[in-house]
């Protein structure tokens, strides 16, 4: 391609560099994955979605489809993510309130109703039900005669940073490992163009994680799957290559440019040294970026697009493939919809208006960049070693490792947000007299009408038939048998995620 010019008529030319420097495209890739990265291929931009019930959450990602957006991403409400139907007592005043609810077969019909999943991506942010999520998917798509090895999308998938950093898992560890496992084999077969496990640093970093925890422990997780994944038939090498990861992005713009980085480089070594990967490509660090939400505030809510934009400025800075920026009003409440557009317009200025994407990873020289990348690299291989030698992940996070560090750093940072040796404008410093009233008070609506909903539900299907199949579930669950063909099965039948849920709860009990 011909080498962009800028305004004034100087080339965005990037030889002349020292002996040594890191090059885009060569391995370790401290520099970037593809040696023209945006020049020819920019990231892709994603919005997180997702409340109330299907059809709701339907408008919205048409209206984000509308916008331009080239990624959806679903956020479900917690009774989905922890396999309880919406008319479970236990299910009471949380339904669609974080995310969407989907409980059914209909339901996801419903979600994703006049929307083209054969030329979208979808990223669904789902865990412990992952499996059952993603096969409503598929089965939809089937049911519209599309070619469901061609699919592309996400499902996160990723069970232990839930015992790290944010709780929604159901299961003991080891039968959650299992879950993930038969996931991962059912799309390697099924799915092939499906990215069946995201591995999350994100709400570890949410959380409280410095930057070298969450890169690290996120690191360390992946280790922990890829191991017990290789012990099944699966080709690594190929695997490799649909693996993905997901970070924040925080305002600290030159620390997070180098934490990308560096975490590049750190992972080609893994996959090489430890796993003896050889194809290049299986060594390539894939990640979608969300900017951090736990940094905005209530207090003067439009200064949160400012913020946004400096960790979607980092983002792109530091090569992510993929990027959600997130709503300026997500600290009072769900996104209004004049938000949600604000907050992609972002990604469609930096694109379009400045020069970012002109230029591969334009810090690359930096003494500052290099060398703080350079540290960044040698600690995080410190801490992935530290968690190693205690027996892995899930050894720490039995130990509560993880967890304790991550509630360090957090008290931590609390401590200096509240003493104000951490500044944060419009909270701590620079405090507006008046607050701005703003957020999506109006789109909440009485789900009262669940019971009788599901009731319904449960009385036109074919009871008998979804009876065997569920007795057939528990069966399979006792024993070394894939499970995912069973669960279809399930969904087929009418079944619904908490009958699901349930019959694996009974069989494996909870933690």
């Amino acid at each position: 391609m011909d080498i962009p010019v800028s305004e004034s008529g100087i080339v965005y030319k990037e030889s002349g560099m020292p002996i040594g420097t890191p090059i885009a495209g060569e391995y370790p890739f401290r520099s970037g994955i593809h040696s023209e990265m945006y020049r020819t291929k920019p990231w892709t931009m994603r919005q997180y979605a997702g409340f109330g019930q299907p059809m709701e959450a339907n408008n919205r990602l048409r209206q984000l489809v509308d916008a331009g957006v080239t990624g959806l991403s679903i956020a479900f409400d917690l009774p989905t993510q922890m396999g309880f139907d919406p008319d479970d007592e236990i299910a009471a005043g949380e339904v669609g309130k974080v995310g969407v609810s989907i409980s059914c077969l209909d339901d996801m019909r419903k979600l994703f109703e006049g929307i083209d999943v054969k030329h979208i991506s979808t990223s669904m942010t789902i865990n412990a039900t992952a499996p059952i999520l993603l096969l409503m998917y598929q089965i939809v798509a089937e049911e519209r005669g599309i070619d469901t090895r061609l699919l592309k999308g996400t499902i996160q998938n990723d069970i232990l940073k839930e015992y790290i950093s944010r709780g929604t898992y159901i299961f003991p560890v080891g039968h959650s490992i299992r879950l993930m496992s038969e996931t991962v084999n059912y799309c390697n077969q099924n799915l092939p163009n499906w990215n069946s496990i995201s591995i999350s640093g994100y709400h570890m970093a949410e959380a409280g994680a410095t930057p070298i925890q969450e890169i690290a422990f996120t690191f360390a997780n992946a280790i922990a799957y890829i191991d017990e994944i290789v012990k099944s038939d699966i080709d690594l090498d190929k695997f490799s290559k649909r693996l993905s990861f997901f970070f924040a992005s925080r305002t600290a713009l030159i620390e997070e440019i180098c934490k990308f980085r560096a975490a590049r480089e750190v992972w080609a070594e893994i996959m090489t040294e430890r796993y003896g990967i050889h194809d290049l490509k299986s060594t390539h660090l894939r990640f979608h970026t969300q900017t951090a939400g736990v940094q905005l505030i209530a207090q003067d809510p439009q200064l949160n697009i400012i913020r946004v934009t400096l960790q979607a400025m980092g983002a792109i800075l530091g090569g992510t493939q993929s990027l959600h920026t997130n709503s300026y009003d997500e600290a009072i409440s769900l996104p209004s919809e004049n938000a949600a557009k604000i907050a992609l317009r972002t990604q469609q200025i930096i694109l379009e208006e400045t020069d970012l994407a002109l230029t591969v990873d334009p810090f690359r020289g930096s003494y500052l960049v290099e060398n703080m990348t350079s540290q960044f690299v040698v600690e995080i291989k410190k801490e992935i070693e530290k968690i190693i030698s205690m027996g892995g992940a899930v050894a720490g996070i039995k130990s509560g490792y993880q967890v304790s560090k991550i509630e360090e750093n957090a008290f931590r940072i609390a401590q200096e947000i509240e003493t104000g040796k951490r500044k944060v404008v419009g909270l701590n410093c620079w405090e507006s007299e008046n607050s701005m009233e703003i957020g999506n008070k109006s789109n909440r609506k009485d789900f009262n009408d669940y019971q009788e909903k599901m009731k319904d539900y449960r009385s036109q299907r074919d009871n008998l038939n979804l009876e065997n199949d569920l007795i057939r579930l528990s069966e399979v669950s006792k024993v070394n048998e894939p499970l995912l063909p069973v669960i279809k099965k399930c969904i087929i039948s009418g079944g619904t995620i908490g009958e699901i849920c349930n019959v694996l709860r009974n069989n494996w009990g909870t933690e």
